[in-house]
């Protein structure tokens, strides 16, 4: 059993060309920009920044969305040297299995499910919600939720997953024309709340800018499970605000950052990969940290850090009402849902890209894998992924879970940025289009930060993760590993050589090719 054996390049891109399971290349470097834009600016940016200003950073969440985006800018750079070398859907996943070996592989890909999935559920279910508060600034009275034999059925999430899953399974292009158009209305108004809400700053709530570390409210066992991870680690006494906190308010404003490296998954659909991938994702990336930016020192400058605490679930409305505009509440509630919109879409497109990927190595069931002669899309993979996402955003309580989607993130950001030092001395030869500079210093930094601020995530994440990866686990070698397509192919060498005459030297002849493969 070789769990560290990896896959070619020249394998990983004749793989994405087989008949019956390859997809289409149709997006441009605007497509890619805007999906990256889609994704990132969802809700988050209307309520993800209050919160971290609220319990961990103050005013000074602005430097936590700054810490956030060199982070992901760092980890991004490796993805886009992966990304114009191996050119192919399943982003971390394919460029682990060329650097790092099949077991991490599995592990990467089966926490991009996680991330992407649980993603998607708690999006969605969150769209249920804002389309209700949307109704109710209408004077319409629609709950989020219907009862159904006792159980909370949220019926927005059905809606919004069927109907993009219907989109993505008519081609790329056109939910990608749709999503540009969604997008281009929540940027505006995102605009909108940036310059009014810059006409309500007093400089005083910017003061203290990095508020004084103090003690967290709660006592006992449930508040050492809310605590970070690092801090449980150094023994510090649950806290917030503080140095600590503006890292802490990083870990949580992550969440905001995470479109980019789903924009990577897309690899295998974008015309001129090289040239295109690059521009399209860095293009985005500062859009996004400039908006960021802008709107956090409008919320902080708007309203004291305090105030903001002082609600149960501080979002840029709460600052608005604070200072008596209900209107503009009433355009960031449609911006939520615009926003949120789009997020959607280009999840449930990254979701099926990795277990696109995963099963055509065999570590999935190979069926899934499947795309349509018509329009090059996994249609029946679309279709359960969507189903999936529908089901436990619908009926559970899967918000529960927010936080798995940054250590799933985060995690993959880790090994893609120690795989491209990996893929360098293993591949001298690869000249990809794009090369992260500074040598080995910026992957290791970034691999370095990724690492603490996964740190600085809650305990309960770090346990809730944990029992992911038992589950991951458990799978692969159940399923995944004996039913690998490198394992077969391996098998099928081995039983060629050793049988018939000359079978001694050609099962050593073999057992060299197979050692070269695994380092090629």
């Amino acid at each position: 059993m070789n769990l560290l054996r990896t896959k070619s390049i020249e394998q990983s891109i004749a793989d994405a060309d087989e008949p019956g399971r390859k997809l289409k290349r149709s997006l441009s470097t605007w497509d890619l920009m805007i999906m990256g834009v889609a994704v990132a600016v969802g809700a988050g940016i209307f309520s993800v920044g209050a919160k971290a200003a609220a319990n961990f950073a103050g005013p000074a969440v602005t430097l936590s969305f700054a810490i956030a985006a060199v982070t992901c800018a760092l980890a991004i750079m490796c993805y886009a040297e992966f990304a114009t070398a191996i050119p192919v859907a399943g982003s971390a996943y394919v460029f682990t299995y060329a650097t790092m070996g099949e077991l991490l592989a599995w592990i990467i890909g089966w926490n991009l499910i996680l991330e992407l999935f649980t993603a998607a559920a708690v999006i969605a279910k969150y769209w249920g919600i804002y389309l209700s508060k949307v109704f109710a600034l209408t004077g319409l009275d629609v709950p989020p939720a219907i009862s159904l034999g006792g159980v909370d059925l949220y019926w927005g999430a059905f809606l919004i997953v069927a109907i993009f899953t219907v989109l993505l399974v008519l081609g790329t292009k056109l939910s990608a024309r749709v999503g540009n158009i969604f997008t281009l209305i929540k940027i505006a108004v995102v605009l909108f709340v940036i310059v009014v809400g810059f006409t309500y700053v007093k400089v005083e709530n910017y003061t203290p800018f990095v508020p004084a570390a103090e003690p967290t409210a709660g006592t006992g066992a449930a508040d050492v499970l809310k605590q970070s991870f690092f801090g449980f680690l150094t023994g510090a006494a649950p806290a917030q605000y503080g140095t600590m906190g503006i890292f802490a308010g990083a870990a949580l404003v992550f969440f905001a950052f995470i479109g980019f490296d789903v924009v990577a998954t897309s690899a295998e659909e974008v015309k001129n990969p090289q040239k295109t991938l690059p521009r399209g994702i860095f293009g985005g990336l500062a859009l996004v940290t400039l908006l960021y930016i802008l709107v956090s020192l409008a919320l902080t400058g708007m309203v004291s850090y305090a105030q903001l605490a002082e609600a149960k679930s501080p979002t840029l409305t709460t600052a608005f009402e604070a200072v008596g505009d209900t209107s503009a509440a009433k355009v960031i509630a449609f911006g939520s849902l615009v926003g949120l919109t789009t997020v959607i879409m280009v999840l449930l497109m990254g979701l099926s890209r990795v277990v696109l990927a995963m099963s055509r190595d065999g570590l999935l069931p190979r069926a899934l894998s499947k795309t349509s002669d018509k329009r090059s899309t996994p249609v029946r993979l679309q279709i359960i992924c969507g189903a999936a996402v529908a089901l436990v955003a619908g009926l559970t309580n899967v918000d529960l879970l927010e936080e798995m989607i940054n250590i799933g993130t985060l995690s993959a950001f880790v090994v893609v940025s120690l795989g491209i030092l990996v893929l360098r001395k293993k591949r001298p030869d690869l000249k990809p289009a794009f090369r992260v500079p500074f040598g080995k210093v910026l992957p290791v930094v970034s691999a370095v930060l990724c690492l603490y601020l996964m740190t600085n995530l809650a305990v309960e994440t770090w346990i809730f993760f944990a029992f992911w990866l038992v589950i991951g686990l458990a799978i692969y070698f159940a399923y995944g590993q004996r039913h690998s397509r490198l394992n077969e192919r391996s098998a099928e060498a081995n039983a060629s050589v050793n049988s018939g005459p000359g079978a001694g030297a050609r099962a050593a002849d073999a057992s060299d090719d197979q050692d070269q493969l695994s380092r090629t």
